[in-house]
C-alpha cells in the first residue's frame, strides 16, 4: 500500500455562516472548439468502455495549442458581464479560482484583467482545485455585501489538459478544459447565501497533488520520462469516499441552519468529478437526479469551471427563477471543500 493510500482522512466540519444582500445578475461560460472522445483517448491505450461505466464521461473538450487558461476566463467574462448588462469598466473587483494558473507569478486574474481592459480593478487567484470557483463566490460575496465593491467578477476555468500526464489511463481521461464566470452585485435583504461551510483538511494533500514547482521542489530538467513530478498525479479511490461523505454531511449541515427541507431546493449544482459521486448523492439524499445539472458526460471534471458552466447553463435554459434555494458543492485537493444555499 503506497503512502497517499494509507491515508484515511475523516470528514471534518468547517464553521457554518449566513450572508445575505447579495446577488448574481449575470453568468457566462466558455468551452475550447475542440472536442476529445473516449474513442480518441483509445490511442493512448485508454478504455473507452471502462471510463464510460467508471466515470460516466463520454467526451471532453481540450485546448489548442496558444490556448491558456486565462483565454478561458476572459471569454466567459466577457459573457457573464454581456449577460449582466453592465460596463466592464464598473467591475471593481476580480476573483479568479483556479489551479492551473498561466505561470507560477504573476496571478493569471492580473493576465484576464488586462485582457477584459479593466484598468482600475483588484485582481487575484484563488487556488483551491476544484473546490475553487465556491471559495471565489464566498470571498468575492464579502466584498459586496459589506459595500467594498459594487460589482464583483468571480471566474472559475482551469485548462487541466496542460497539467496531466497522458501515459496516466486511469487520471488523464477524468478531466477537461473550461471555464465559467458570474457577476456579484448587491442584491435585496432575501437574497443571498442562507448558510455557508467552508474548509480544508491537509490530510490529504498527497490524495491530489503537483509535487514539483513550488519552493518545496523547485523545476529541475529530467531526462525520465517514467516519473513527472511536474504534472498531477491523484488517488481517486481515498477521494471518491471522501467526496461522498462530504456531501452528504455538508449537504445536511447546511439545509438545517437555514431551517430549510431538501424538497424545498430546486437545483443542486455539485462539482461534477464523476458521475458514481452525483448518483450517490442523488441517491443518499433522496434528491430527484432531474434536479441536478450535469455536463460531465460532454466536457469531463474541469476542475474550478465545474459548478459555473452547469449554472450558466442552467439560466441560459431558464431553470431558476428570483426567489428560488439553489445549492452549490465544491469539493477538491487540500482537501478543500465548499458548500453554499442561495436563494436567488
Amino acid at each position: 500500500m503506497g503512502e497517499s493510500e494509507a491515508i484515511n482522512v475523516q470528514v471534518s466540519r468547517g464553521p457554518l455562516n449566513r450572508l445575505m444582500g447579495v446577488q448574481v445578475i449575470g453568468s457566462g461560460s466558455y468551452l475550447p472548439d475542440n472536442v476529445v472522445t473516449n474513442e480518441d483517448l483509445s490511442q493512448l491505450g485508454c478504455d473507452s468502455d471502462w471510463i464510460i461505466q467508471r466515470t460516466g464521461i463520454r467526451e471532453r473538450r481540450h485546448v489548442p495549442p496558444g490556448m491558456t487558461t486565462s483565454d478561458l476566463a476572459t471569454e466567459a467574462a466577457k459573457r457573464a458581464i454581456a449577460a449582466a448588462g453592465i460596463d466592464k469598466s464598473e467591475i471593481d473587483l476580480l476573483i479568479l479560482g483556479t489551479f492551473t494558473p498561466d505561470h507560477p507569478i504573476p496571478q493569471t486574474a492580473t493576465t484576464t484583467q488586462h485582457d477584459l481592459g479593466l484598468s482600475n480593478c483588484p485582481a487575484m487567484d484563488i487556488s483551491a482545485a476544484c473546490a475553487g470557483f465556491v471559495y471565489s463566490f464566498i470571498t468575492a460575496a464579502q466584498f459586496v455585501a459589506n459595500g467594498t465593491s459594487k460589482y464583483a467578477l468571480v471566474i472559475g476555468a482551469d485548462a487541466n489538459s496542460r497539467v496531466l500526464n497522458p501515459n496516466d489511463k486511469i487520471t488523464y481521461p477524468l478531466f477537461g478544459d473550461g471555464a465559467g464566470a458570474v457577476v456579484l452585485a448587491k442584491g435585496s435583504d432575501e437574497q443571498g447565501m442562507l448558510a455557508y461551510t467552508m474548509g480544508a483538511d491537509g490530510a490529504g494533500t498527497k490524495l491530489l497533488y503537483r509535487e514539483m514547482g513550488g519552493a518545496k521542489v523547485p523545476y529541475e530538467p529530467s531526462d525520465d520520462k517514467s516519473h513527472c513530478p511536474w504534472l498531477v498525479s491523484m488517488e481517486g479511490r481515498p477521494i471518491f469516499k471522501w467526496a461522498v461523505r462530504l456531501i452528504e454531511d455538508n449537504f445536511a449541515q447546511v439545509c438545517e441552519a437555514a431551517k430549510v427541507d431538501y424538497s424545498d431546493v430546486k437545483l443542486w449544482f455539485m462539482h461534477q468529478a464523476n458521475q458514481r459521486i452525483i448518483d450517490y448523492a442523488v441517491n443518499s439524499c433522496g434528491i430527484s437526479s432531474e434536479q441536478v445539472p450535469v455536463h460531465l458526460d460532454r466536457y469531463g471534471n474541469t476542475s474550478a469551471g465545474s459548478i459555473p458552466i452547469a449554472l450558466d447553463e442552467a439560466l441560459a435554459a431558464g431553470r431558476i427563477e428570483r426567489g428560488d434555494l439553489v445549492m452549490f458543492c465544491g469539493f477538491g485537493a487540500g482537501l478543500s471543500w465548499a458548500t453554499t444555499l442561495i436563494r436567488w
